[in-house]
């Protein structure tokens, strides 16, 4: 064990724990402080194995956490891929509208763009289109150029190295196995020794629940892991996709449907969809955890949540299974793909909560308890807002951490 307390532990070494580190470097500078990775590296799930998309704010309910942190931390992104020369690029969206029952979706997104305050929106007709993607095809378009893309390992990197540099210390391989309290300290278990902290600090994704359950609460949710599958257009065939295109979104899910994302490195990804994983770090179909499956099949919330969704999730089912069925969702977007474009792409999982009634958790939800705070949901845009939400979490750490 360590020989005196950390000020604070953090478990979970992806963009959030990492950015609440750094939050909490920047405004307490005494603060001694540990980040805790399970994986031999940093990043090693959902902040490595995403889109690298920088979100504008556009999809979020005005006034949520999502909405809030999402536009200020895209601000904070910016400033902070500038400084670290870290690669990254604002080139804009379309979200395109390719039947008529859309047409009223998209214009609700626009007044939520307006109100989330974004700027330079844009409606355009369908003969408008092709002036930003000259193969995208719709009925209308909605012109978002405060959408960007980056590669967030790196910016992870960055962040790791700064908090070493200012005297914080980050631990890979020390997945916790159990906590415990000792008089004022809180001691985690972890494969790699005891440590001990003041105040802990949970953000460990996919594990979120579980981390939250080993420090002795009962978390209102629990983590539902869905598959991201992922194609790529063959090198020949990226001249079809200039930036990033999307579809319009359904209202009803928090996914945003199949697109096409032009990745920093000129690669040009379409996906991904949204398939139930058999196992919390499930990046293939037979990837299968019986104990990841136990704990969804006793939790209620998962059969009420198949009997609420069971439709959307067939029809993400058939997307997994056929690629030809992938490629004619994308040919609505961009009528001139055709499937031997298409070559499978890594995958990503998803760490959705899901409350005892079946809800699909939308917001960033976070719990909070004597001498701990925990970060139960952090769906997409939180590696967006992830310089934001660190700063939110590292304030009710600190406003939880008594100066002796």
């Amino acid at each position: 064990m360590s020989a005196r307390p950390y000020d604070v532990a953090i478990i979970g070494g992806g963009l959030i724990g990492l950015a609440t580190a750094r939050a909490l470097q920047e405004t307490s500078p005494r603060c001694t402080l540990i980040v805790l990775e399970a994986e031999p590296h940093l990043a090693a799930h959902q902040s490595g194995r995403n889109s690298g998309v920088i979100h504008s704010g556009l999809y979020y309910r005005p006034g949520s956490l999502k909405a809030r942190t999402c536009v200020e931390g895209r601000r904070a992104l910016f400033r902070f891929l500038e400084e670290h020369h870290i690669p990254h690029e604002q080139c804009g969206k379309l979200v395109i509208a390719t039947s008529a029952s859309e047409l009223p979706i998209l214009a609700d997104l626009e007044r939520r763009g307006h109100i989330n305050g974004l700027r330079g929106l844009r409606w355009l007709r369908a003969e408008e289109i092709p002036e930003h993607e000259p193969h995208a095809r719709g009925l209308a378009a909605l012109w978002v150029p405060e959408t960007g893309i980056t590669d967030y390992a790196l910016v992870a990197q960055a962040l790791a190295r700064v908090i070493r540099e200012e005297g914080g210390t980050i631990r890979t391989g020390a997945r916790a196995l159990g906590v415990r309290r000792g008089g004022r300290e809180i001691i985690v278990e972890t494969t790699a020794g005891d440590i001990a902290c003041r105040v802990l600090v949970g953000c460990a994704g996919l594990h979120a629940d579980r981390v939250a359950r080993l420090c002795g609460l009962s978390p209102p949710v629990r983590i539902i892991p869905f598959r991201g599958e992922y194609y790529e257009l063959v090198p020949e065939r990226r001249f079809l996709v200039r930036n990033l295109i999307y579809p319009v979104p359904d209202p009803e899910l928090p996914f945003l449907g199949l697109h096409l994302t032009r990745r920093v490195t000129g690669r040009v990804e379409a996906g991904p969809n949204a398939v139930l994983a058999f196992k919390r770090e499930g990046y293939t179909r037979w990837s299968i955890s019986m104990r990841d499956v136990g704990e969804m099949f006793v939790f209620s919330g998962f059969w009420r949540l198949v009997l609420r969704y069971g439709r959307a999730g067939l029809r993400e089912m058939a997307l997994s299974f056929s690629r030809r069925a992938f490629a004619g969702a994308l040919q609505r977007l961009v009528p001139d793909i055709r499937e031997q474009d298409l070559r499978p792409a890594p995958s990503g999982v998803r760490a959705q909560a899901v409350d005892p009634s079946g809800r699909l958790v939308d917001d960033f939800h976070l719990l909070e308890a004597e001498r701990m705070v925990h970060v139960l949901n952090a769906p997409s845009p939180a590696a967006t807002a992830a310089l934001r939400i660190g700063q939110i979490v590292a304030a009710r750490a600190l406003a939880r951490l008594e100066w002796g």
